[in-house]
């Protein structure tokens, strides 16, 4: 076994996984996963830079996880970073300070290598005929995969459940011409990834990060946030349909009683399940397999 640590900086969320990993049987034993609201993005859609703010909330988090990455004596540590530091002009500041902190870089990937890790992480234990096709709705970006045991085809567009609620300001509740913007940039960006990933042509569609989750776990009715009954959970395309109806038409106090809902995703949920559910409607997908295993497990396997 080699313990590891990996990192997921995305737009809004910033996670820890420490895990003992065992290449030669496949085997991956959680230590601790952990995740943290930072939204790193804020702003960053309309100015191009990383907020100061957004930094500090990101560092503290690193600080944090400093601590635990010592306590459990990880071997190795890979720090990945995807969709706003991607998009900053400043995104120097931010990788000094990780740096300062961590003692590593951290490593600002490409889509196609965000689908790769989020692939890997998502299907490994799992066993379908067929292809997969895997769709990460993140907070800047959304990635789809298709592959069996290796991908296929992907491609990362620039919609996500910040990006499209900083662009499209819902309101409390959305009107239906601020549904119909964010579903206008939704199916744009799902015909330029269709150009590049076969959509329709997989039998099972695989759902990962926290707008699916969330999805999951309020369409399941949990008293509260337990993966172990969302990790490969099925999820029909009517149970989708209806808790995206149901949050677009919610006031901010509505959704913040609602006991599954991370408070750092009550302004955003809305937008990702609008997301999952024009990807459920274009694919003709009738349930959506949700993983709670992603790009983290990816990046573990990644330095095994």
């Amino acid at each position: 076994m080699t313990r590891v640590a990996a990192i997921d900086c995305g737009t809004n969320s910033i996670r820890l996984l420490v895990a003992d990993c065992d290449p030669e049987t496949g085997e991956l034993v959680d230590l601790d996963r952990r995740m943290t609201i930072v939204r790193l993005g804020q702003g960053v859609d309309r100015t191009g830079r990383l907020a100061p703010e957004a930094l500090e909330r990101t560092f503290a988090a690193c600080r944090e996880y400093a601590a635990v990455i010592k306590e459990f004596g990880a071997e190795r540590l890979r720090f990945v970073a995807t969709s706003a530091s991607r998009d900053a002009e400043n995104r120097d500041e931010f990788v000094r300070g990780v740096l300062d902190i961590l003692g590593v870089e951290p490593e600002v990937i490409t889509g196609d290598q965000e689908a790769e890790f989020s692939f890997t992480g998502a299907t490994r234990e799992l066993h379908a005929d067929g292809d997969y096709l895997v769709v990460d709705i993140g907070g800047g970006s959304t990635e789809f995969v298709v592959g069996s045991r290796h991908v296929r085809a992907a491609r990362s567009v620039d919609v996500g459940c910040v990006r499209m609620t900083e662009r499209h300001h819902p309101g409390d509740p959305a009107t239906p011409e601020q549904i119909a913007a964010i579903r206008a940039d939704v199916e744009t960006a799902l015909d330029l990834a269709e150009r590049t990933v076969p959509l329709r042509e997989p039998r099972t569609l695989v759902g990962l990060a926290g707008s699916v989750t969330t999805v999951a776990a309020i369409a399941l009715d949990l008293p509260a946030y337990d993966s172990s009954a969302i990790h490969h959970s099925r999820i029909s395309y009517d149970q989708v349909k209806r808790v995206t109806e149901r949050l677009l038409a919610s006031t901010h106090e509505e959704r913040t009683a609602i006991p599954v809902l991370h408070p750092g995703r009550i302004d955003v949920i809305a937008a990702g399940a609008l997301v999952l559910l024009a990807v459920m409607e274009r694919t003709g997908a009738q349930e959506v397999v949700v993983s709670e295993h992603d790009i983290l497990d990816g990046i573990a396997w990644s330095i095994a």
